[in-house]
């Protein structure tokens, strides 16, 4: 019981910190691509302690729902980090009570509650990003959710740290088709849920605002918990892409194990970050409403490798 309250705290903790940490590497990476020098991999922690020392504004005509919602959208997110495989390969405490779909359905609901908390503030730009977020997401929630189960479905589990050691275990199955479709399908949803397709700009640019309009009327200690979540958002759907689809080797167990993961953890992001940065620099800007297209081509890949599933096993 010692052991897994260990591993546990290390699977969280690791989270919580290599979440700003790969941020800030992706950020330098993005900038030594584009000949700049780029801000230290360690910026993003510097940024989060700045936004806390500053004062707090509210709305005048938000309510509890807009106080709140950041601090359940992190809610959220620390509750998934202890059900799914994203620094350690085991199961820990709460992995039970949660399986693909719950996993889903608990990146949804943290979407929806900074959804409601960016309405809630009144604001126009604010609604601008929600509309935005919501013209796309019923293409990612669908892929998400279609994805999840299409590897259930590829490895007859819908507990992801089955899935991981499936995949480990028999490493023939790794270039099936509907697994590499699958992967594909849920790179492209990563590349749009943590803002890293070439459309997004960053900061408050009005033409290319979409998660930027959910945080637009946060400030100080409010804003700093919105963009964690983002951090921690972008880290979870990436280590899962990263263990449970595209690379699950070199995981080490026990609590020695479990330390000795953050370190890979973190080199297995690095390879990440390489081709996420070649693919963001490589490629033109695109029209805005050519993410619902992207997300499409997303979906159906998901879907094709469902039917191949389905077909094949039958």
């Amino acid at each position: 019981m010692l052991q897994e309250l260990e591993e546990t705290a290390v699977q969280v903790t690791g989270v919580l910190v290599l979440s700003p940490l790969v941020a800030g590497i992706y950020e330098k990476a993005k900038a030594r691509v584009e000949g700049r020098k780029g801000p230290s991999i360690l910026q993003p922690f510097y940024d989060l302690r700045k936004l806390i020392r500053k004062e707090t504004l509210i709305p005048e005509t938000s309510s509890s729902i807009f106080v709140y919602a950041p601090y359940l959208a992190m809610g959220i997110y620390i509750v998934i980090s202890f059900v799914i495989p994203v620094v350690y390969p085991e199961p820990i405490y709460l992995t039970p009570t949660v399986d693909f779909l719950g996993g889903a359905i608990l990146f949804s609901l943290a979407a929806f509650v900074k959804t409601l908390g960016a309405l809630d503030s009144g604001s126009n730009f604010a609604a601008l990003g929600v509309s935005r977020a919501l013209s796309f997401s019923y293409l990612s929630e669908a892929t998400l959710i279609t994805v999840f189960f299409g590897v259930a479905l590829i490895t007859g589990t819908d507990n992801p740290y089955i899935t991981l050691s499936y995949l480990v275990k028999s490493p023939s199955n790794y270039l099936e088709i509907d697994h590499v479709l699958i992967t594909i399908a849920f790179f492209m949803l990563w590349l749009f849920e943590t803002g890293k397709l070439p459309v997004e700009s960053s900061g408050l640019s009005e033409m290319g605002m979409i998660d930027g309009g959910l945080t637009y009327e946060y400030s100080g200690r409010d804003l700093a918990l919105m963009e964690y979540t983002s951090m921690v958002k972008q880290y979870l759907l990436g280590s899962v892409f990263l263990n449970v689809f595209a690379f699950p080797w070199f995981m080490q167990i026990g609590t020695v194990g479990a330390l000795e993961d953050v370190p890979i953890m973190l080199g297995k992001w690095m390879l990440l970050i390489a081709v996420t940065v070649i693919i963001n620099t490589s490629l033109a800007k695109l029209r805005l409403y050519k993410v619902q297209d992207f997300l499409a081509v997303a979906f159906i890949l998901s879907l094709v490798s469902l039917v191949i599933t389905v077909v094949g096993d039958g």
